[in-house]
């Protein structure tokens, strides 16, 4: 019985941890992504004058942005919801995440006095400090979801006859 571990104890704790953790993260930033894309696919024209006010982009591409980032997201939330092509789906969010981060960053260090346009179109303003701690978080999320994905281990695929 040496080398045999029995299960329970902190051991079991453990491997629960290990087991689930991952993905209630996963799932929960595919949430978070899910729960932004759809005001802004509900309203695009008021989102291109959110992504329009960080003074980035031309006119033209502000719109094109708006056109294409929330069902980005949208996707690639779907992605980590349902478990499939996770590595695709976070690697795009971390990218998205970083470039978010940057224009923040670009709108603080320019004292733009601007909403985020992150989960909602008009109403109260989200100070560009709080999108970009709370894009740091998002971050944070997608590593973890890459560090447990590149160690999940694959099942092994059927031979072709």
């Amino acid at each position: 019985m040496a080398g045999r571990r029995v299960s329970g104890g902190e051991g079991g704790k453990m491997n629960g941890l290990r087991r689930y953790f991952p993905a209630a993260v996963r799932v929960c930033l595919g949430a978070i992504f899910i729960y932004a894309a759809l005001p802004k696919i509900a309203d695009p024209v008021t989102f291109a004058g959110s992504v329009a006010s960080y003074q980035i982009l031309p006119y033209f591409w502000s719109y094109l942005a708006a056109a294409v980032l929330p069902f980005l997201e949208l996707i690639c939330g779907l992605l980590l919801v349902l478990g499939y092509r996770v590595k695709a789906g976070a690697l795009i969010i971390a990218a998205l995440n970083l470039a978010f981060m940057a224009a923040l960053a670009s709108a603080i260090v320019r004292g733009l006095d601007i909403d985020c346009g992150c989960f909602k179109q008009g109403g109260a303003k989200t100070s560009a400090w709080t999108a970009l701690a709370r894009d740091t978080l998002f971050l944070a999320m997608t590593a973890v979801v890459l560090w447990f994905e590149t160690g999940r281990e694959r099942p092994p695929l059927a031979p072709l006859d």
